[in-house]
């Protein structure tokens, strides 16, 4: 065992660490006559081994209670995403448009390499996960939390697949006595996004175990895109009011003449885009009578923000339960139950229906149809029906072990054996999309009837108006008459309630032991060794209406799959040098996993780390780690997914970085001068533009596991004449192969149309007008990237003053590079470098100040974020037109650094009760406005505060 005197150990550890190991000293053995005092040996994540050593070989943050309680953040999602070394969330609470199993949930992304590549443990087990590899935090309530272990380097050698960037351990509770009670509210300063959470903690401790329980209910309600400036007006801010309004508007609008989809120019029957006129009804006008029309004009487009949200509501129930007793002094069973339901709800704008596009106009002798005789194509927006969608997840985590420890030949030895079993359901339940069923009945013959009802057939043969209801699609939103779509029953039967269901299943059985083998002059030789099976099983079934095409809804199939695993890895800690002259400690680890999959194969990686201590003031570490990810079960097995995609057309005019004109372009039939067209084939006034059609997605079955390497290296310095400063400085670098991207619709047509890469062109299928009716895309091991950075942190806790005790944290990240692997129109190799852009920050940089007095205390927090850029959007601001990148045109618009300011004031009431206000993002700061709309579905980075949220937070202790 190895002896350090508390003040020089714990000197050696950035302040968060320390603090988080005091309950390690506080429960140390008697101290020798020397004075000194033997650590315990403790458990870091990243290491399998214990010791009083081990924590200071990785880059590892810990994030204690105490640190939590003082940020005025509700989830361990929120308290993550705030890392400086946190990319863009995976998917944002300002993407209400987003579909699919996994939204809902909170992610996290450490070094922007992809939620899927952080893996998220529970003490020590993985969490549940969707069938594409995302881990919900929001299973785990906040009060339930003892502290958060961040280990920021690659770990597949010690925990498997997905440990590529990073391995986040939520450590919780144990051993609880007593009670405390929590209650936090708050709201934004518009008086919106009202959040109530309250959390109760109950617990008991006898001689040879305890039991502790935690609930906590939470409700975060939904802020409209109509209540802030950046997304009020449109999709490019308030300097352009009006931006991507929809022609498809809540009036409904037929066409005369119409183009015929199938015709091309210079055939009989042609009608060019631009020749198309709509005609809309008149205020106070009988639509039936087609005098009663008029032309539309751009001031009949709508605003579908107005009923979009740009934060999704969510709802959490969690229960936490942990037991643990003590069969002897050396065998314990600890045993973690989760139970916890998590509620989100999405809105979004009524349908832009389109006849034309389903194959459904108004029926030449339906009653409401303004030209008798003849069918009518139409479009109307569905505005009395705005798309809801209600996600439930339920998550039941049961994880028992028997853990302990025995000596041999006078070595401690360390043993657990464990097993978990997950199982995630999920319902997401949807209305808002038509049944295009009910709408072909809805449009089809009618007539009103002897009492001015309108009833589906004729008057010879009527139809019940319990099996059909007409509708008048081109009756405006608030006008009522005979078929309006403000009817309860015509909506009744028009919108059918939508569910797909879904289930994960996680099992896994672990053994592990860790002791030291033998005493070499420099130390204890460690060692760990394990062994684990686990099985992942998913599925996740769209309704019939979405697998069979039937409504105006995604369409998507059955996503199901399973596959099982076998596993074993061994990890030693050899020290080699100790106690002498620049080298007062020099160890290395050596760690290695080997996997074998039911669905690939087998993989072995490895890690190697070492710990230099030169003197007793300064520490060096470095690791060099091997890292795969195996593909999910959604990534093999998933279903057919259709999406209407924003994108900028290169082969249009107005895209800034156009290539209308050149070789490949021509080759797709693209007539020079072509506009790209968005909703109601419209030339875009907005870029991103919607696509009128629907794109379709998939799964591979072909692909194979991602490899990695990372690389890291740093120093932890305490300097001796200055008590309570340290230092830290890390560089990474980490590079990524095969690795397995869902493809975009950009991307492609980028690889395409601009670099010329005529492969990528197979999936693109254009209309006899240039715009593209139908894409095709997935999966793919799409190359490589490597990125590189540093990380700095400096603590200070300065000495005890009169007015006060004051300490300094101060976390920076900068991003060096993050390259990826593409190809120009040359076909030759080359690097795309996106640092800078939203999400990938050159610098971000927390710095936090606390002050505390007696009962009271300050807590101040400053998020900064250097500057972004983005493709310039032709029609808006363009900081760089000029900009060339590898050779190619890259015109850039580049927006200045934004800097947040939390703060929260505290007093300890003398009945045992904690009371704080605060306030995040104090100043109401706004970003900048992002015509991209990076991380959102508005122009503003998904990643930034929304508006000024203030809040007060009061425990109570029993």
């Amino acid at each position: 065992m190895n002896f350090r005197t508390p003040a020089v150990r714990l000197g050696l550890l950035p302040a968060g660490i320390a603090i988080a190991l005091t309950p390690a000293v506080a429960f140390a053995q008697a101290a020798p006559a020397s004075g000194a005092t033997e650590l315990d040996r403790i458990q870091v994540t990243g290491s399998r081994i214990r010791g009083a050593d081990m924590e200071t070989q990785q880059p590892v943050i810990t994030l204690t209670r105490e640190a939590l309680e003082k940020q005025g953040f509700t989830s361990v999602a929120d308290v993550l995403q705030n890392l400086t070394s946190a990319g863009s969330p995976a998917i944002s609470r300002s993407e209400p448009l987003a579909s699919g199993e996994n939204v809902g949930g909170y992610y996290v992304d450490i070094r922007n390499l992809g939620a899927q590549r952080t893996l998220v443990l529970m003490n020590g087990k993985r969490l549940g996960a969707t069938t594409a590899g995302l881990q919900d935090l929001s299973q785990i309530p906040m009060g339930a939390v003892e502290r958060i272990e961040i280990l920021k380097d690659g770990a597949s050698a010690i925990y498997g697949s997905d440990a590529i960037a990073a391995v986040v351990n939520v450590i919780t509770r144990k051993r609880f006595d007593g009670a405390e009670a929590s209650v936090y509210v708050g709201q934004y300063g518009e008086g919106d996004g009202d959040i109530n959470q309250y959390s109760f903690t109950l617990g008991s401790e006898g001689e040879r175990g305890g039991i502790t329980m935690s609930a906590e209910y939470y409700k975060a309600n939904p802020v409209w895109a109509k209540d802030r400036s950046f997304s009020a007006s449109g999709s490019a801010g308030p300097n352009y009011p009006g931006a991507g309004f929809s022609t498809i508007n809540e009036k409904g609008s037929f066409c005369d003449p119409c183009s015929t989809p199938g015709i091309k120019e210079g055939q009989p029957g042609y009608v060019a885009p631009a020749d198309v006129k709509w005609y809309t009804l008149k205020d106070g006008g009988n639509p039936a009578n087609r005098a009663d029309y008029r032309l539309q004009t751009g001031a009949d487009s709508v605003n579908a923000n107005e009923q979009m949200m740009v934060s999704t509501g969510i709802e959490r129930k969690s229960l936490y339960v942990n037991g643990n007793y003590d069969f002897t002094d050396a065998i314990t069973l600890n045993t973690d139950v989760i139970y916890n339901e998590r509620t989100t709800n999405q809105q979004i704008a009524g349908y832009p229906y389109q006849s034309a596009s389903f194959g459904t106009p108004m029926a030449g002798d339906s009653a409401f149809n303004p030209n008798p005789g003849q069918e009518t194509t139409f479009r109307r927006r569905l505005w009395e029906m705005p798309r809801t969608t209600e996600s439930k997840l339920k998550t039941l985590r049961f994880a028992p072990s028997l853990e302990g420890y025995f000596d041999f030949a006078g070595k401690t030895w360390d043993w657990d054996v464990g097993a978990l079993w997950n199982r995630n359901e999920i319902t997401k339940t949807g209305r808002g999309d038509i049944s295009l069923i009910a709408a072909e009945q809805a449009l089809g013959t009618s007539f009103i009837n002897a009492n001015g009802v309108a009833q589906c057939g004729t008057a010879a043969k009527p139809v019940a108006l319990s099996d059909c209801r007409p509708w008048n699609p081109l009756l405006p939103y608030g006008v009522a008459g005979p078929g309006s779509l403000a009817d309860a029953a015509t909506q009744e039967f028009l919108f059918p309630t939508f569910t797909n269901t879904g289930t994960t299943k996680t099992t896994s059985f672990t053994a592990n032991i860790a002791g030291s083998i033998v005493t070499l002059p420099a130390g204890d030789l460690g060692v760990a060794m394990g062994v684990e099976h686990r099985e992942e099983q998913g599925r996740y079934v769209p309704d019939a209406f979405a697998q069979s095409g039937q409504s105006t809804g995604l369409g998507s199939t059955t996503t199901s799959g399973k596959y099982d695993l076998d596993e074993v890895y061994l990890e030693l800690n050899v020290p080699v040098l100790a106690d002498m002259p620049f080298a007062k400690e020099l160890s290395f680890n050596v760690a290695s996993r080997y996997s074998d999959y039911s669905n690939f194969g087998d993989t072995l990686n490895s890690k190697f780390g070492f710990v230099w201590r030169p003197m007793g003031e300064l520490l060096v570490r470095g690791t060099y780690a091997q890292g795969f990810r195996a593909p999910t079960i959604d990534d093999l097995y998933g279903g057919i997914n259709s999406s209407f995609e924003r994108y900028t057309d290169p082969c249009g005019i107005d895209a800034t970085n156009s290539v209308n004109g050149n070789a490949a372009c021509t080759a797709a039939g693209v007539a020079p001068g072509y506009v790209q067209l968005g909703q109601g084939l419209i030339p875009c006034d907005s870029y991103p533009c919607a696509t009128p059609d629907q794109f379709i997605s998939g799964s591979n079955p072909n692909l194979k596991p991602e490899t990695s390497t990372s690389k890291t290296v740093g120093m932890v310095w305490s300097p001796r004449w200055v008590q309570g400063l340290d230092i830290s400085l890390d560089w990474y670098r980490y590079e990524i192969k095969d690795m397995i991207i869902g493809d975009s619709v950009d991307r492609i047509l980028r690889d395409c149309y601009v670099l010329g890469d005529a492969s990528r062109c197979a999936g693109i299928t254009r209309a006899s007008d240039g715009h593209i009716s139908s894409m095709t895309y997935g999966l793919a091991n799409l190359g490589q990237m490597e990125t590189e950075g540093y990380d700095l942190g400096i603590k200070y806790r300065l000495p005890e003053m009169a007015i006060g005790n004051f300490a300094i944290d101060w976390q920076t990240s900068y991003l060096a590079s993050y390259d990826e692997q593409g190809q120009n129109s040359a076909g030759d190799n080359i690097t795309i470098g996106r640092v800078g852009e939203a999400g990938l920050f050159r610098v971000r940089s927390n710095m936090g100040v606390t002050w505390a007095m007696g009962d009271f205390g300050v807590s101040y927090m400053a998020r900064y974020y250097s500057g972004m850029k983005e493709s310039c959007i032709a029609g808006r601001p363009c900081t760089q037109p000029d900009h060339i990148a590898n050779g190619e045109r890259d015109a850039l618009r580049k927006v200045g650094s934004n800097t947040f300011h939390d703060l929260q004031v505290n007093w300890q009431a003398p009945w045992d009760a904690t009371i704080a206000v605060g306030a995040n993002n104090v100043f109401n700061h706004q970003g900048p406005i992002m015509f991209t709309q990076p991380n959102s579905n508005f122009p503003y980075y998904g990643g930034f505060d929304i508006g000024r949220f203030i809040y007060m937070k009061y425990t109570q202790r029993f």
